[in-house]
């Protein structure tokens, strides 16, 4: 699953243990989200979306990528 994060992230000027602060998880964790490598609960996905301003759908792209079916 592709998703902003970074991008959100950078665009603020937040590091990863800040951002990680403000959402109550660790610099890992954000780090594993922004490298694909951990899809997060739907409770910190909505947590990061209002963190960000912007809807889930933006932030998470379910459908790219090259095995998309659609």
């Amino acid at each position: 699953m592709r998703n902003s994060v970074r991008e959100l992230r950078s665009s603020r000027g937040l590091s990863q243990g800040q951002l990680g602060a403000a959402l109550g998880v660790s610099r890992q964790t954000i780090n594993a989200i922004e490298t694909e490598r951990y899809t997060p609960s739907l409770p910190l996905a909505l947590s990061m979306a209002k963190f960000f301003e912007v809807s889930v759908e933006e932030m998470f792209h379910a459908n790219e990528g090259p095995t998309d079916n659609q």
